[in-house]
């Protein structure tokens, strides 16, 4: 995949939910909500400059972000500034 966001802009990849609570219910996927969190895929400058990098796992906002397709895979792109922190 060839894609550089512009700016302060990040692509991310949302991180799978797993299907079964500790419990053992399984949840089914209608019932699921996306994740708040995923995998950097790609950033631009600005957003290098604020601490974001390529690899990072980030949580972000449940409304944030604008999302797309690309090669047939799901991605999220949003600003920097959107991105509440940088997991360890």
């Amino acid at each position: 995949m060839s894609f550089t966001p512009l700016g302060n802009r990040v692509l991310i990849e949302r991180e799978e939910q797993t299907n079964q609570t500790a419990s053992g219910l399984y949840i089914p996927d209608s019932a699921k909500e996306k994740p708040l969190e995923g995998k950097v895929i790609a950033v631009g400058k600005e957003a290098v400059e604020a601490g974001v990098n390529e690899g990072d796992t980030v949580v972000f906002p449940k409304y944030g972000g604008t999302e797309l397709t690309l090669d047939g895979k799901e991605y999220l792109i949003m600003s920097s500034d959107d991105i509440l922190g940088v997991r360890a």
